[in-house]
């Protein structure tokens, strides 16, 4: 079995944004040489989720006001409040509601990999969705297969 990891760099240009991220994962398939297997995209960001679902304009639109509605920003979170009280060395955001919406859609996705590609169909993408922006991330890309 043959393992290949890379990361890639995303920037966000807003604090709410979903960056469909599916042409980078498959050239990082292209590349590993992996006909057959898996592929794990991954966000070692507590603020930032990894989901698929399909690439349109006004479900993206949605899908953005849908998190919104559930963890607003304007809501109060402790999380904000322990890092006031703790003085962490803080960026200056409140981001309570980033990890709240991020952990309604996860931190990564596991697909699988036939001759090459991923199964995925051609409604489905892969999306970064960026909760505490705008500012660059890393995403880990694995795959793993034969």
């Amino acid at each position: 079995m043959k393992i290949y990891r890379k990361k890639i760099e995303i920037k966000s240009s807003s604090s709410i944004e979903i960056i469909d991220i599916t042409s980078k994962v498959e050239e990082i398939i292209g590349l590993s040489g992996v006909r057959e297997g898996t592929v794990l995209v991954y966000s070692p960001h507590t603020s930032t989720g990894i989901f698929v679902n399909h690439n349109e304009s006004m479900l993206i639109q949605d899908f953005m006001r849908v998190l919104c509605r559930i963890a607003p920003v304007e809501d109060r979170y402790s999380h904000d409040l322990f890092e006031l009280a703790k003085k962490n060395k803080s960026d200056g955001r409140s981001n309570g509601h980033s990890h709240c919406k991020v952990m309604l859609l996860g931190i990564s996705e596991t697909l699988p990999i036939e001759k090459g590609h991923m199964m995925i169909t051609a409604k489905q993408n892969i999306f970064m969705a960026e909760m505490d922006g705008a500012r660059t991330r890393e995403i880990i890309v694995q795959v793993m297969g034969l």
